[in-house]
């Protein structure tokens, strides 16, 4: 026999775990959907359980007691039935339903067998966090260039250092705390390439001064690179990799203010591994569906447009976290329980608890923001970095479209976006759906216009038999 649930929260990273302990405690039933094999997202990523004893990893985090506190409210609810935690569910679209919102997804926690899976309710939390974003040059296809993410992801989720001789670039303080983990766990980092000048702070000293936790971390992680001897260059970008089936060089250039670099700057070192970020994109690809609302994010990428309640343009629909814009997991957290009070408002009915007005998850969403746009004024993406791209670059690595293919795709004016470049070239047709060349490619052809991502109907991969049995399938927790 099927039940209903009142609420769905996609994502169990910071923001959903947040938005689900808060819906439970107010009296909700919740499903939280995600993909991994356990709660807390890229940001709490964690070794598997049967790898947890012989993996050490408490040092990469941050935030561990909030954590535990969510997961403890998670598996107190769990027992009583009221929280059905579905992990390894990967979901492929969203849709309207006649008695609300479907989410559909796909079970694999019987790998390789996919169970479809499908969760109605009235409202819908979407809290699916941000992907690296990637600029390209020449060289980046060579095996050992990776995102900072990666490099990241690999040392939460295994203990796994990538590389021996590590150098990371791009641009954004997220560089900072990567670099200090490989540096502690024994990898040589040669050196830290930050495109931005530290001046830019100075010209938003308020989102500083009310957010003295992020300049305290940030200079935890210089003191551990100062004490490992790692060069932070500023003004300075990661303009080229060579190497024979792996790279073994590195070329960066000190950079002009437009960014492009400048003459008899260009240096050569060693390297075999490079992390490379030039800060996130909101992942939309759940929202768009629904014809959600966005607006600009400030940092070149467009998010999830959300009123004071974390509310979107949608009925029903709430976004927190990434989704609205790159912010952190503090950030992320209040969000998450902003979008949980305006769930119970909204769906308010006798019997069900009340909740007082958020104020102080308000305010502290209001001052992360800030500190947020203070970033991204601080870390623009260089204005000239395509002047690092050669004709023969490749831009879409799935596809093999080179620089000068969208730059002749421009030439024209065939092309204004690069949804058209897409149609054109094929740049953004292959595995990765152009999460990795998207924002590159947008870059080249558009003229100062925020980057926003091509609507996908199926939002992960997922079997011919799943998707013919999705409209028949119900869950066991719905």
């Amino acid at each position: 026999m099927s039940e209903s649930r009142d609420l769905v929260v996609v994502g169990a990273g910071p923001a959903g775990m947040a938005a689900a302990a808060a819906a439970l405690d107010g009296g909700l039933r919740v499903a939280l959907v995600d993909s991994g094999a356990a709660p807390g997202g890229q940001f709490w990523r964690h070794p598997p359980l049967f790898a947890r004893k012989a993996v050490t990893t408490a040092d990469l985090h941050h935030g561990l007691s909030t954590y535990r506190a969510l997961c403890a409210t998670l598996a107190a609810h769990e027992r009583t039935g009221r929280l059905a935690l579905l992990l390894n569910h990967h979901v492929w679209t969203t849709a309207r339903d006649e008695d609300g919102l479907a989410v559909h997804a796909v079970d694999r926690g019987r790998a390789p067998e996919e169970r479809p899976v499908v969760l109605r309710a009235p409202a819908l939390l979407v809290a699916t966090g941000a992907y690296d974003r990637q600029l390209p040059f020449p060289g980046w296809d060579l095996p050992g260039v990776l995102t900072a993410g990666g490099l990241q992801s690999l040392l939460k989720g295994g203990g796994v250092v990538a590389g021996r001789r590590v150098i990371l670039g791009g641009t954004g303080p997220f560089l900072l705390p990567v670099a200090a983990a490989l540096a502690a766990r024994g990898a040589k980092v040669v050196a830290v390439c930050e495109a931005a000048a530290p001046s830019a702070w100075l010209r938003h000293p308020a989102a500083l001064l009310r957010n003295p936790a992020k300049w305290a971390e940030g200079a935890r992680y210089a003191g551990t690179l100062a004490r490992h001897r790692v060069p932070v260059r500023t003004r300075t970008a990661i303009v080229g990799a060579e190497g024979e089936g792996r790279v073994a060089v590195v070329r960066t250039a000190a950079l002009d203010p437009d960014g492009r670099p400048l003459p008899g700057t260009e240096r050569r070192i060693e390297a075999d591994t490079v992390g490379v970020g030039w800060g996130f994109v909101p992942q939309l690809d759940l929202l768009l569906p629904l014809g959600c609302g966005l607006g600009d994010a400030g940092d070149g990428t467009m998010a999830a447009a959300v009123d004071e309640g974390q509310r979107t343009t949608v009925p029903g629909l709430y976004a927190a976290g990434e989704t609205c814009g790159v912010g952190g997991a503090a950030l992320a957290v209040s969000e998450g329980r902003v979008a949980a009070v305006s769930v119970l408002t909204d769906l308010s009915a006798p019997g069900r608890p009340g909740t007082r007005r958020p104020a102080a998850e308000r305010r502290a969403v209001a001052r992360h923001r800030a500190f947020a746009r203070a970033m991204a004024q601080a870390h623009p993406l260089p204005p000239a970095w395509p002047a690092w791209l050669t004709d023969d670059t490749p831009v879409c690595r799935c596809e093999e479209v080179t620089a000068g293919a969208v730059r002749s795709a421009r030439a024209d004016d065939s092309a204004a976006d690069h949804r058209q470049v897409k149609q054109l070239t094929r740049a953004g047709m292959g595995w990765c759906q152009g999460r990795m060349c998207g924002p590159a490619v947008h870059c080249l052809v558009a003229r100062g216009e925020p980057y926003s991502p091509a609507e996908r109907l199926i939002a992960t991969p997922v079997t011919l038999g799943a998707l013919a049995n999705s409209g028949e399938s119900t869950s066991d927790h719905t």
